[in-house]
């Protein structure tokens, strides 16, 4: 019986994706988060921010490579996975990662006009090829 293993996060990527296939051509696109969680602690706020290492995989993949970029927003959902693996001097080593299933792309920010018609025409793509 499997254990629930779900995640849903929210942030801007820190970097264009990575864009890969594997041997046997299936399309990866990894790239990472940053998500701000804001808090008082004694009469003042604090930010705490934390980096996120996604993958996605197949279809959602090539939306990602097509419409991502450094400092687009999204909201992810997927499981929690964790690789383990041993280095070259023989000692574990592990990465936690968020293999997405779900990925809403966040309009690009209105302070940039030559985007606005980007976003909509990019809503109505990913849309399709995510369905398809």
């Amino acid at each position: 019986m499997n254990n629930l293993n779900s995640i849903l996060v929210e942030g801007n990527l820190t970097r264009d994706p990575l864009f890969t296939e594997n041997t046997k051509g299936t399309s990866i696109c990894s790239f990472t988060i940053a998500t701000n969680r804001y808090y008082k602690q004694e009469e003042e706020y604090q930010n705490e921010v934390s980096y996120l290492d996604v993958e996605t995989w197949a279809k959602l993949a090539e939306a990602c490579r097509d419409h991502l970029a450094k400092g687009r927003g999204v909201r992810v959902v997927g499981r929690v996975k964790q690789d383990r693996w041993l280095d070259q001097e023989g000692k574990n080593k592990t990465k936690i990662k968020i293999v997405a299933e779900h990925v809403e792309f966040k309009p690009f920010k209105k302070n940039d006009e030559s985007k606005e018609e980007e976003n909509e025409v990019a809503e109505e793509k990913i849309e399709a090829e995510i369905e398809s």
